[in-house]
């Protein structure tokens, strides 16, 4: 009889920790860190979303002329506000902002086309950018990355983008008609799947 009455107990335990497990709430959220750049900003973020319990699914970090800039999308229990208010103390000193969002998980959506990458070089000048992603907007084309660097006199754009379908040869040869425009050199080559 005492068997039976510990074998109920553990199993409405059992089934109350389920209930429990499957009302929580995950939520993900998108955060951004910018700010002067200085060492350990990167394990001061993830230590404290870490404390949380929350986990770092994707994230970008760069440094752009000597400021810090993150992107990153993290998983869990705790709400944005909770989250946002764990950050403020690494931006108490004003050098750093962090900003959190609650954001949609990605719904699977149509294929995403074919991996391309455009690497561009030349003097620089205004308007290079925008020219450069009208043709792949028009295209149809979705930039998954891009990154820019100017080094002296010499500009360098790199960017990843997804072509549809067939669009490849088009869209290589209006790039080229704008990169004579703007007096720079582009290269188009087929990217591979991102693995990461």
């Amino acid at each position: 009889m005492e068997r039976t009455a510990a074998a109920a107990t553990i199993r409405s335990a059992a089934v109350t920790a389920t209930r429990r497990t499957t009302l929580r709430r995950v939520n993900e959220l998108a955060i951004t860190v910018i700010g002067h750049d200085r060492p350990g900003i990167v394990a001061d973020v993830a230590g404290v979303l870490a404390d949380l319990g929350m986990n770092l699914t994707d994230s970008t970090m760069t440094r752009l002329r000597g400021h810090f800039a993150m992107t990153l999308i993290c998983t869990g229990e705790v709400p944005e506000e909770t989250v946002e208010a764990a950050l403020l103390p690494l931006a108490a000193d004003g050098s750093l902002l962090a900003t959190v969002r609650q954001v949609r998980p990605e719904a699977d959506g149509p294929a995403p086309g074919t991996p391309y990458v455009v690497s561009l070089h030349g003097a620089d000048r205004l308007g290079i950018v925008a020219a450069v992603t009208r043709v792949l907007a028009r295209a149809g084309g979705n930039i998954t990355d891009l990154t820019t660097r100017l080094v002296g006199p010499l500009y360098t754009l790199v960017a990843e983008v997804d072509l549809p379908p067939g669009t490849g040869a088009a869209v290589t040869a209006e790039l080229a008609a704008t990169a004579a425009e703007l007096g720079v050199e582009v290269t188009v080559r087929p990217g591979e799947m991102d693995l990461l």
